[in-house]
């Protein structure tokens, strides 16, 4: 406090202004009116100058978060409304050039058009619905794209997020439509699909029934006791309790008559 009291003596004494650069901002000192380039851009400090002939104005070196809309078309001619927010900032070394070609409202004037320039011929190349599936594409090309050219005008450029795109409701209906009948045709793809492989695994079950049947049969073609033999195996050793004929059911043996 005392030595800001004692500074505030020394300048009414000897009649120089002081201005203090504050942290994030750079400063511009004018000489009657025009930026003395020699000094460049001040960094954040105190300083003193002649408040007849001289002034010193702050622009802000911060980063700034912007967000706008831009009203474009797409390659199929579809109006679409596209929210974004971008972050960019000024060099600070080249604030005092921004100051003298620009002025201190710099953002508005520099940034805007050019964003708003470079969305439309990005987004030109886009069908409406191919836009919405390669979003992140689109992004990538917008934020080059911005960058290169803000770089000229000594705007740093950080990144930009395509927020939403929106298009007219006749359209977004049809497009929704358009996607549900394609949801619904690969339901019933699938549907096929399942059915087309229960009738092969039928098929399949069928053919190995039928080889099944042929090897046994041909086996018994071959060898005629292979019926009684399997019999033996099917038979639970208990004779029926009822007979016609009196006949002893069943097999031979091996060495009966």
């Amino acid at each position: 406090m005392r030595k800001l009291a004692l500074v505030a003596i020394a300048v009414a004494l000897t009649g120089c202004g002081v201005e203090q650069i504050n942290t994030g901002h750079r400063g511009v000192q004018t000489r009657f009116g025009e930026v003395d380039e020699k000094l460049g851009s001040l960094k954040e400090g105190l300083y003193f100058y002649n408040p007849v002939t001289s002034d010193i104005i702050e622009m802000n070196v911060q980063m700034q978060k912007w967000e706008g809309t831009a009203n474009t078309y797409t390659k199929d001619v579809q109006q679409a409304d596209i929210k974004y927010v971008m972050n960019f900032h000024l060099d600070p070394a080249q604030a005092h050039i921004i100051f003298k070609t620009v002025g201190r409202d710099w953002e508005q004037k520099l940034v805007p058009q050019v964003v708003s320039g470079i969305m439309k011929q990005v987004v030109g190349k886009y069908d409406a619905v191919e836009l919405i599936e390669k979003r992140g594409k689109a992004t990538n090309e917008i934020q080059s794209a911005v960058a290169e050219a803000l770089l000229p005008r000594h705007v740093v450029f950080d990144r930009i997020e395509l927020v939403n795109i929106s298009y007219l409701k006749d359209f977004e209906k049809s497009v929704e439509d358009k996607v549900i009948a394609i949801q619904r045709a690969e339901e019933a793809k699938n549907k096929t699909k399942q059915i087309e492989e229960q009738a092969k695994q039928q098929i399949i079950t069928a053919e190995a029934t039928a080889k099944s049947m042929k090897i046994r049969g041909d086996a018994l073609v071959a060898n005629p006791k292979l019926v009684d033999y399997e019999a033996v195996q099917k038979w639970d050793g208990k004779l029926p309790q009822y007979m016609l004929g009196g006949a002893m059911p069943f097999i031979n043996v091996a060495g009966t008559k």
